[in-house]
């Protein structure tokens, strides 16, 4: 109830289909003690849905014959989740804007990434955003030629976004327990931007490895200009923000964190 609800939305993962139907039905009677009634359930094991009333169901698996059909795809605030192959995925249907500050800002907001899975794919229109801002140019002024070769060049490979997809777990279905949990945080700047990038490092009983994305952030410089030791320090200081956050988010026992940087200034700042 306190960690896993956004709002009136409820996102949680469990080790098992019968966890989860208990879950549900502590969930149920939980909030129903408040006059509240949770429906719109989705789950991505059919067993789990079977036990779910119709009425309680998701609209998008209402008709589904869960015996003969695929699961459908189905949008978690705002990330699309394939529940049959367990994937986030994207898609991008973006609507005609003008080539403007506005319209350029407009499409570039339409991808909800909460996660950073695309953040070097939407680095380069909030650059060019920057720039067009440092040109003092409207809301509503048409850009010129140039950021308008560059926009185009950027919309036409936004297509490839569909292509692109990333495994919900974290561990692998039959990978077991994981005797080492670490997080490795990687830290890095140029002139443009700094960012970071986490993942976690899994190692089990036969000492078996597995590597997880977990979470990225691209920022961009400043529009005063910074030195390079001035940004890599800004993005190891995101990598330990994001540390925090992780070990306060994730519900599993972490062993170790490991920071990388290749900046020597910055190691030596730490050290000192």
């Amino acid at each position: 109830m306190l960690k896993n609800f956004y709002v009136d939305d409820c996102l949680k993962s469990v080790k098992s289909s019968d966890a989860a139907v208990d879950l549900r039905n502590q969930l149920c009677e939980l909030l129903l003690k408040g006059g509240f009634r949770l429906t719109k359930w989705s789950c991505n094991a059919k067993d789990v849905l079977e036990t779910i009333p119709m009425t309680d169901r998701a609209p998008s698996i209402l008709d589904l014959d869960l015996n003969a059909d695929e699961l459908p795809i189905e949008r978690t605030l705002g990330v699309q989740w394939n529940m049959e192959t367990d994937m986030f995925t994207f898609k991008m249907l973006t609507k005609d804007k003008p080539y403007t500050r506005r319209g350029i800002l407009s499409v570039t907001s339409s991808i909800y990434d909460p996660l950073g899975f695309v953040s070097p794919v939407v680095l380069p229109p909030k650059k060019l955003i920057q720039d067009l801002c440092k040109q003092g140019l409207g809301w509503d002024e048409k850009i010129g030629e140039e950021e308008t070769a560059r926009w185009e060049k950027w919309l036409s490979g936004l297509p490839k976004l569909s292509h692109i997809s990333v495994p919900r777990c974290l561990k692998p279905t039959n990978f077991g327990t994981a005797e080492v949990t670490q997080l490795h945080h990687f830290a890095d700047a140029s002139q443009i931007a700094y960012g970071t990038l986490s993942y976690a490092i899994f190692v089990n009983e036969d000492k078996n490895v597995h590597c997880s994305f977990l979470v990225g952030k691209s920022r961009l410089a400043h529009i005063k200009p910074m030195t390079i030791p001035r940004l890599e320090l800004s993005a190891a200081v995101l990598a330990v923000k994001f540390e925090r956050c992780l070990r306060e988010e994730l519900e599993m026992k972490i062993d170790e964190s490991v920071f990388w940087s290749d900046s020597t200034a910055v190691l030596q700042y730490i050290k000192n």
